[in-house]
């Protein structure tokens, strides 16, 4: 499923709004996007997808294929709009429906530590910046395991689980841990500094920003235009009200830089 999930990313369709057109919870989503193969979906919500995405099957050469142009963009956009149910983000953010008990009292209990660690004076933007950096790691847990075992490990070294505990995969978890450990031991006992540092974080920058100018790809460009299209015309997405006159719009900047 790796080739959907970068396909969607590329396409700027996030889980709320694929949860929309596919009339399922955001949970339900990352549950669907886990399994291996769309095979395994259920029937119509895969029907769905392949309908939206104007393919015939879900496998990985067919996805990965896809030649992601204007037209393209702009076809995907309408059907996602016509598909999607006029429904706020914030009923989707708090909609319990589905989960059970145990699940619901772990959102509650997120919730409220989220908001007391944002109504703390004292640590209130150093708070809202680690909170804003959270987001960003579970808006990339699907695609990035290592996530999940640093979490995994944190939970361990402050004692809320055991440390033989292995939720995902064991032997890559356990790999991660003994690594992220040693690295950990290093930094707390002194035997790192930033100048032996140095040149090694210059690495990890250089490669960072290598990595951000191969994603300024054309479906990046496209989104870009997208986003002025909706600028020039005062609107902040594209709907169904709308839809025709901002993909004329897109075109027009496209013809400008032409």
């Amino acid at each position: 499923m790796n080739s959907l999930n970068e396909l969607l990313q590329e396409l700027g369709i996030s889980k709320v709004r694929l949860a929309k057109y596919l009339n399922v919870s955001r949970q339900m989503v990352y549950n669907y996007l886990e399994l291996e193969d769309i095979n395994k979906w259920p029937k119509e919500k895969k029907i769905l997808l392949l309908k939206l995405l104007d393919i015939e099957d879900g496998d990985e050469n067919t996805i990965s294929s896809i030649k992601i142009t204007t037209d393209y963009l702009m076809a995907v956009e309408n059907r996602l709009n016509q598909g999607v149910k006029n429904s706020s983000d914030m009923d989707n953010y708090f909609d319990m429906k589905g989960l059970n008990k145990e699940e619901q009292t772990l959102i509650a209990d997120i919730t409220y530590l989220l908001k007391e660690k944002l109504l703390d004076e004292n640590k209130k933007e150093e708070n809202k910046h680690a909170i804003n950096y959270l987001y960003h790691m579970l808006q990339s847990i699907d695609n990035v395991p290592e996530i999940k075992y640093i979490l995994g490990y944190m939970s361990k070294t402050t004692g809320f689980i055991n440390p033989e505990e292995y939720a995902f995969d064991e032997e890559h978890q356990f790999i991660f841990e003994g690594i992220l450990y040693s690295a950990l031991t290093l930094y707390n006992n002194g035997g790192a500094s930033k100048s032996k540092l140095e040149e090694s974080h210059k690495r990890f920058v250089q490669e960072i920003e290598q990595k951000n100018e191969e994603k300024l790809s054309r479906t990046q460009q496209l989104n870009t235009i997208k986003i002025q299209a909706l600028r020039e015309l005062g609107y902040n997405q594209i709907n169904e009200q709308n839809a025709a006159e901002v993909f004329e719009k897109i075109a027009e900047i496209q013809s400008r830089k032409v």
